[in-house]
C-alpha cells in the first residue's frame, strides 16, 4: 500500500491508517489534517473511503446532510459543504482542490438578495446535490448547489457544474457544457449519434 512513498511520507500514512481505524471504521484511509465540522454523527461514509490531506467537510442543517457511498477516493484539499443534502454514489474518484456545495450566501433569482447587504447577512438557501456511481471529478472543479450529476459522468479539470448532468457525458468548461457522451460503446462528440 505505501511502496512509493519515501520513509517520513510512509510514516505519516501509517500514523493516519491507524487513526483512520480507530476514529473511521471502515474507511480505507483518511489522512490528516482532516477537518470535519459540524459532527463525525452527521457524515456518512461507505466502506473503502479514502480522503487526502487537508480535506475539509462543513456540515449544518439538521439531520445527515453528507453521504458518501462505498469505495470513494476523495484526494487532497477537497471541500464540501452541505447544510440540507449532498450525496455521493460509490466509485467516485475526485482529483485536488474540488468544491462541491449545496448552499450560497442569498437567493439570485426571483427572489434576489440586494447587493447592498453583507453577503454574511443574507439568509443560506439551499438547493441539494447529487452525484451518481462512478464518477471522476477532475482537479480544481465546483458542483454548484442543486446539481445532479449522472452515473458515469467524467467533470474535466476546472470545470464549473451549474445544471444537471446526465448519464455517461463528459462536461468541460465554465459553465460545464457536455463535449462527450458514451454511446454504443464508445464516446462520441456531443450532438453526434
Amino acid at each position: 500500500m505505501f511502496g512509493q512513498y519515501g520513509p517520513s511520507e510512509t510514516f505519516k500514512n501509517v500514523l493516519a491508517l491507524l487513526l483512520t481505524k480507530v476514529l473511521f471504521p471502515g474507511a480505507r484511509l483518511v489522512r490528516r489534517p482532516f477537518y470535519l465540522r459540524g459532527g463525525k454523527c452527521r457524515f456518512v461514509y461507505g466502506e473503502g473511503f479514502t480522503c487526502g490531506y487537508s480535506c475539509r467537510f462543513d456540515l449544518a442543517g439538521d439531520g445527515t446532510p453528507l453521504i458518501v457511498g462505498k469505495n470513494c477516493k476523495i484526494n487532497d484539499r477537497v471541500h464540501i459543504s452541505a447544510h440540507e443534502s449532498v450525496v455521493i454514489g460509490d466509485n467516485v474518484l475526485m482529483a485536488s482542490n474540488i468544491f462541491i456545495s449545496d448552499n450560497s450566501h442569498g437567493s439570485y433569482g426571483d427572489d434576489s438578495s440586494l447587493p447592498d447587504m453583507a453577503p454574511d447577512d443574507r439568509k443560506i438557501v439551499t438547493k441539494p446535490v447529487r452525484i451518481g456511481d462512478n464518477v471522476w471529478i477532475g482537479e480544481g472543479a465546483a458542483v454548484m448547489p442543486g446539481v445532479t450529476i449522472g452515473n458515469g459522468v467524467i467533470i474535466g479539470t476546472n470545470a464549473v457544474v451549474t445544471r444537471d448532468v446526465p448519464d455517461n457525458v463528459i462536461v468541460a468548461g465554465v459553465p460545464a457544457k457536455p463535449i462527450k457522451r458514451f454511446v454504443g460503446g464508445g464516446w462520441l462528440p456531443s450532438g453526434k449519434r
